[in-house]
């Protein structure tokens, strides 16, 4: 057991010494645990909170909704238009990318962001908690917990050893998208005067599973091709991608699909009316 224990420490202990230097003592960075450690804070709130809140009345969220996912909106944008400026609108090569490792102003920006985007995965943890606050227990599904639970422990590892080039694709569409989520969930928490506004909620569901489909693509690119990028994080990435498309795409089939099918087999049209074929 002794054995195995040094065995452990000496491989991580060599893990650490291929880390990129750049972030060395940066907010959260300096070890994996304190991010290990909150996202099993995490899964033990979601474990909890529905038996924390059985007894309470369901909480009245509203002006910290509004905040909150307007807030969210303006990081998101940001973080999704310094990934274009630091790279992927100014050289960056949608084929072999690889990690720019200088401190050269433009690969220190792509560092920065990509910290940002790692970062702001502990600040969307909140999205569940705000779910079960209010007992909107069904929001917080399968998918959304895993989804929200292992996007910040595996993005320290992205930022700790590969801060930039080909793995930050499916960051960059993926800020893009919360841009729109964080706009959507916004309008939405401002009251029924809104919701005129919202007619485009089930492309948003359209456009992850597009995300998604993207990242496939762009990652199984280097299965066919030579690049000095690490073959971990494209199998890491490719894996997620082709996990969540499954995901959202069986999301997507229950949510729409079925629901327009069950109008139809009702014979309810858009007013309400019965249809001549009911």
């Amino acid at each position: 057991m002794a054995n195995l224990l040094t065995s452990a420490v000496r491989s991580y202990d060599e893990l650490m010494t291929k880390a990129d230097s750049r972030v060395e003592g940066w907010t959260l960075m300096s070890s994996p645990w304190p991010s290990l450690f909150i996202c099993l804070a995490y899964f033990i709130i979601v474990k909890l909170g529905p038996s924390f809140m059985e007894k309470r009345e369901p909480m009245n969220l509203k002006n910290v909704l509004v905040v909150y996912n307007f807030a969210m909106v303006i990081l998101s944008g940001y973080i999704f238009v310094e990934f274009l400026l630091s790279g992927w609108m100014t050289g960056y090569s949608y084929g072999c990318q690889p990690v720019d490792y200088s401190h050269s102003p433009k690969a220190l920006r792509m560092v920065n962001v990509c910290w940002w985007f790692y970062f702001s995965k502990f600040i969307e943890l909140f999205d569940t908690v705000f779910f079960l606050l209010r007992k909107k227990n069904n929001q917080v599904s399968f998918l959304h917990v895993f989804h929200h639970g292992i996007m910040p422990f595996s993005w320290w590892f992205g930022v700790k050893f590969a801060p930039g080039g080909f793995g930050t694709f499916h960051a960059l569409l993926n800020s893009f998208i919360h841009f729109m989520m964080y706009t959507y969930y916004g309008l939405a928490a401002l009251g029924p005067a809104f919701q005129k506004y919202l007619w485009w909620k089930k492309y948003m569901t359209k456009m992850q599973i597009t995300q998604f489909i993207c990242v496939v693509i762009h990652s199984s690119q280097l299965l066919f091709i030579e690049c000095n990028y690490s073959m971990i994080f494209v199998y890491w990435i490719g894996l997620y991608a082709i996990i969540f498309l499954a995901l959202f795409a069986d999301f997507y089939r229950k949510a729409y699909q079925k629901s327009s099918q069950n109008k139809k087999s009702n014979g309810i049209t858009k007013n309400g009316v019965k249809s001549k074929h009911s």
